[in-house]
């Protein structure tokens, strides 16, 4: 690197500071002060220590948020479906205020499934119903086929399962070296970039929300995990046999996709329609890949829908 670029570095951190560069991290007292209230919960599984909340009456409903996210992209669904369940959501390992396992680096798709099970066992869950957003919807079907006797329903919105062309952004945190700087710093501009993407209406995206995603890489730990998270992703989205056991899902699932969705197309989409039988789709236009948090009075009403009717029922198409 000749010394223009070092000046280029020197002179951008100097007019963003450490701070909005993502070069420091915050303590967890302080992110905890500010992104906890009540019904906040943390719990021990095994050494990691899961930060989750426990809200509502009434069956259980868990959430599970994707990749870069918190347990809070399901606010809006909460705040509309508490009165009829009782909502478990969790930050999941290497994410939000839960953070890191200190026994391991990676966090793949057994490990991922063993946690959560290990965590609704300690809270005697028996069945539920199951919703999991991209990287989540990627675990909750995973966790389908491991438990089907506790998943009643599942909700799948733009979730992983198929080969597919990785965003580009993350694509490129995943080479080496830039996915180590990425581990020491993550400049709130790129997070910005990030969060506007996932929205098809980026009108949606307030300086708040990109604040929180940003908030949640300062985490101790949680930039490298993040990385390491792009990386798996890397590898597996070009595994010929990614979603193979997709045919093998029996749970009665509703898939969710954002028209919009640059990161997980309608392509993949149409895969886990004819993967899934026993399935029902919606697609809501002008939405992205969060469909909960970009559209969450209409999508908590479908979902609700979803998981009040009979097995043999069928959602109309839209």
């Amino acid at each position: 690197m000749n010394w223009f670029k070092y000046l280029l570095i020197l002179s951008t951190i100097v007019l963003h500071g450490c701070v909005s560069m993502g070069m420091t991290t915050q303590p967890l007292s302080g992110l905890t002060e500010k992104y906890t209230d009540e019904t906040s919960k943390f719990m021990a599984v095994d050494d990691l220590v899961i930060h989750y909340r426990d809200q509502g009456d009434g069956p259980t409903l868990v959430l599970l948020h994707g990749v870069a996210s918190s347990l809070h992209t399901w606010d809006g669904w909460v705040n509309r479906l508490a009165d009829h369940y009782r909502i478990l959501r969790i930050d999941l390992p290497g994410h939000g205020l839960t953070g890191i396992d200190p026994r391991t680096d990676e966090y793949d798709i057994a490990y991922m499934v063993d946690k959560l099970d290990k965590f609704l066992n300690k809270l005697s869950i028996d069945e539920m119903y199951l919703a999991g957003n991209s990287l989540g919807g990627y675990i909750s079907w995973n966790y389908a086929l491991h438990r089907p006797d506790r998943v009643k329903k599942m909700i799948l919105l733009d979730a992983a399962g198929f080969p597919q062309d990785m965003p580009f952004i993350m694509s490129a945190s995943a080479l080496p070296v830039i996915g180590e700087i990425g581990g020491l710093m993550m400049p709130k501009f790129l997070v910005d970039l990030n969060v506007n993407a996932a929205f098809g209406d980026s009108d949606k995206v307030t300086d708040k929300l990109t604040q929180r995603y940003f908030d949640m890489t300062t985490r101790e730990g949680n930039r490298k995990a993040l990385i390491e998270a792009f990386r798996i992703m890397k590898v597996q989205s070009v595994n010929p046999h990614l979603g193979d056991r997709v045919s093998e899902v029996t749970t009665p699932t509703l898939l969710m996709w954002g028209a919009e969705d640059q990161w997980v197309p309608l392509s993949i989409l149409k895969q886990f329609e004819d993967a899934i039988a026993n399935s029902n789709t919606i697609v809501y236009e002008g939405v992205g890949h969060m469909p909960m948090e970009e559209l969450p009075v209409q999508s908590s009403r479908d979902a609700h829908n979803f998981f009040q009717m009979s097995d043999f029922d069928k959602l109309p198409s839209i």
